[in-house]
């Protein structure tokens, strides 16, 4: 028979024990999302299966002229967005509360109306070096970030400096609401002095892909192939354009970059994120139905980025759209 004080002993073991798997469990359920390792040691999950791929032909360029970026809104109450099936590169950023903000980069003629605009942050400035001196639609910016983009080689098309071009839309609450009229903002800008992204056949290295996913900490992309173009799905629904429909991409970038603090975000309580996107690091490539592994690279913030695989091969991107995911590395 076991003596009184060692069965106390023995519970008080198993008491222990069990305070230390739950304090483990609730930790785990901190740092995921839905079911998936979240934080800058976690990959996407990707499904490699069999699938068709039709090589894209080499064209030129379509970032050679003068750039329009606007920021688009991109919470639940944003979407559908207006404008973002026409872009030829969006870039999605982290911002405060573990969300998301959308880039959208137009060169040519841009969609008549585009929105809901929303705030620039300071990632925007070194991310749109690279684009010579676009203009940049934005509502607003939180006032220690103002001198820096006032400063920066752009030209600043905020409802200051351009109040005719914005206008408010009834049917939406503020401040998911604000929509701009490319049209009427200010010209000045000038085209980059070479190309910001690279467009060209596909290196033999890939691995067939139909589905990848691309996780932030408040967020989730799933990209899927499907008739010679990746579909973009957020939180579990379809992209769409209010006036393009489904939105797809002939590349998506997963970009791992460093990520560090800023100034206050819209509100003063948390702080903005700043991706940084000069430098290099990780990347991953979705093009023609396949998956590369590789790196990135941009040495200066008027520099082009620039892909490779892994042994070092030019990866350029598939003609077409293109949405590149900016993730902490």
């Amino acid at each position: 028979m076991v003596a009184r004080g060692t069965r106390w002993l023995v519970w008080e073991i198993v008491a222990a024990v069990a305070v230390v798997a739950v304090v483990a469990a609730v930790l785990v359920a901190v740092n995921r999302v839905g079911g998936e390792p979240v934080g800058p040691a976690a990959p996407p999950s990707a499904s490699s299966v069999s699938t068709s791929a039709t090589p894209t032909p080499v064209r030129p360029s379509p970032l050679t002229g003068p750039v329009l970026a606007v920021k688009i809104d991109n919470v639940s109450a944003a979407r559908p967005q207006t404008g973002i099936g026409s872009a030829e590169v969006v870039y999605v950023e982290p911002v405060e509360g573990g969300l998301t903000r959308l880039v959208a980069v137009y060169t040519g003629t841009p969609p008549d109306v585009v929105g809901p605009v929303r705030s620039a942050r300071r990632t925007d400035i070194e991310l749109l070096a690279q684009y010579g001196r676009p203009v940049l639609a934005y509502s607003g910016a939180a006032p220690e970030l103002l001198p820096a983009l006032h400063a920066a080689n752009m030209v600043n098309a905020s409802p200051r400096e351009a109040g005719t071009a914005y206008y408010r839309n009834g049917k939406r609450p503020a401040p998911h609401n604000l929509y701009v009229r490319p049209g009427r903002l200010p010209d000045g800008a000038r085209a980059p002095a070479e190309p910001p992204l690279r467009f060209g056949p596909a290196p033999t290295a890939g691995l067939p892909t139909a589905t990848y996913r691309i996780r932030y900490q408040s967020a989730s992309f799933a990209v899927t192939w499907s008739d010679g173009g990746w579909l973009v799905s957020m939180d579990g629904t379809p992209v769409t354009d209010t006036d393009t429909g489904r939105v797809h991409a002939a590349t998506v970038v997963w970009q791992q970059v460093q990520v560090t603090s800023s100034e206050p975000g819209e509100d003063a309580r948390t702080v903005s994120p700043v991706a940084h996107t000069v430098g290099s690091g990780q990347a991953v490539v979705l093009r023609d139905g396949q998956r590369f592994t590789g790196t990135w690279s941009r040495p200066t913030p008027r520099s082009p980025t620039t892909f490779r695989t892994a042994d070092g091969t030019e990866l350029p991107l598939a003609p077409g759209p293109v949405w590149v995911m900016l993730t902490p590395a």
